[in-house]
């Protein structure tokens, strides 16, 4: 009888959960950032790869990634009292004209030292859309269902990153076209935020700057599993492409593999949130995440030579190491009231593009000092710090 029970408990526990979300106005968010990540996951490698026919060092493409960490350490601690002012969506709709703009400029102007300009402002803008969607995403999201919601949102935004180096696949990087495209889709994501135009929250007044700060290491252990993905998603779909190259793949074999990263994001997401939901302690996955990472990036030198085995790999490993920023940022939700929500978003995308800084220039150096195997390792540190501090604090406590 209790077996018969459980898909009837679980249906109900789902529709309770399902009752209580705001689904118009977290739709909306997730549908507008999801286009976001299809022109992210277009243009990091589109960008990277242009750069590299141009003659320029994966040192050199690696500073030029960095930007955006710096334009995103920037716009952390201004877009809330940004939004704050001129509102939520109208922050966002800024944002989205700013960024299409951009992707654009990237096309017009061929010079390297204007794509430095060119990143800040882009980033800036994706920035703004990150924090101000999932602020939005976690105020229409209850706690207990909080873990669920966002794994769906990742979900999508995996989809749209996974989209976005299929679409380079198939467009290549010459011409106005894969430009082109990634403004439009840009451009794009205002549509779902005009249709809930009625619905955004409202940021209430607070010392916005000191708890800022505050939450920045005030929960380390999410804050250091942002940093640690914004660093691997930055800097290892940055200089993939640069990495299958030295190791003999073509440029569309190794957008692919890119692509089968973003497709392990998309079908592990919802179950890591629903998961995160029922564990007591979402640290231990965390930690986990963290060591499944670890393992699976000191693999990559050993498989390389084997397309499909490569692909399995890295299907698994991306879709684990996305779930440092879905648990991460439950974590972080279940740690703060509401009025400090948008405070603590904030800081937990500030720390995120810490990573976004410190990942392409470190996997890009590695590279240059010990050849494409430099990139597993660089990763592999990455991963190694975030472990000895999850368990470090296990042990002083």
């Amino acid at each position: 009888m209790d077996q018969r029970r459980k898909p009837d408990d679980i249906l109900e526990e789902a529709e309770a959960r399902l009752e209580r979300v705001d689904w118009v106005a977290a739709g909306a968010a997730i549908a507008s950032i999801s286009a976001v990540g299809i022109a992210l996951g277009l243009g990091l490698p589109l960008l990277s790869v242009i750069l590299e026919r141009r003659g320029i060092s994966a040192t050199m493409i690696g500073a030029n990634t960095a930007v955006a960490g710096i334009a995103s350490l920037i716009a952390a601690p201004l877009v809330t009292p940004i939004a704050r002012y001129v509102g939520v969506r109208n922050a966002m709709l800024m944002a989205i004209v700013g960024g299409a703009a951009s992707a654009v400029g990237f096309y017009i102007f061929t010079e390297f030292w204007v794509w430095f300009p060119l990143r800040l402002v882009f980033h800036f803008s994706i920035t703004a859309l990150f924090i101000l969607s999932e602020f939005w995403i976690n105020a229409a999201a209850p706690p207990r269902s909080r873990g669920f919601v966002l794994g769906i949102y990742a979900t999508v935004l995996s989809l749209g990153f996974a989209a976005g180096p299929w679409i380079f696949s198939q467009v290549g990087s010459t011409g106005f076209l894969p430009f082109g495209i990634g403004a439009g889709v840009i451009l794009a994501s205002a549509i779902p935020l005009i249709l809930a135009w009625n619905r955004h929250p409202i940021i209430e007044d607070a010392s916005h700057f000191k708890s800022f700060w505050r939450y920045i290491v005030l929960i380390p252990t999410a804050t250091g599993a942002v940093l640690v993905f914004g660093a691997v998603e930055a800097g290892g779909f940055a200089l993939f492409p640069v990495f299958g190259n030295r190791m003999g793949y073509d440029e569309a074999s190794a957008a692919q593999l890119l692509t089968v990263i973003g497709l392990g994001n998309v079908f592990m997401q919802i179950p890591i949130g629903l998961l995160s939901d029922r564990v007591k302690d979402r640290r231990n996955l965390l930690l986990l995440f963290a060591a499944v990472g670890l393992c699976g990036t000191l693999l990559l030198p050993w498989i390389a030579a084997n397309w499909y085995v490569m692909a399995c790999l890295l299907f698994v490993w991306g879709g684990v190491v996305a779930g440092l920023y879905t648990v991460g940022l439950a974590h972080l939700g279940t740690r703060v009231s509401s009025s400090d929500l948008a405070s603590a978003n904030a800081a937990f995308i500030f720390c995120y593009s810490a990573g976004m800084l410190l990942g392409p220039q470190i996997i890009g150096s590695g590279m240059d000092l010990f050849g494409p195997d430099g990139f597993a390792w660089s990763l592999a540190l990455f991963f190694g710090l975030y472990l000895m501090l999850v368990v470090g604090r296990r042990i002083m406590r």
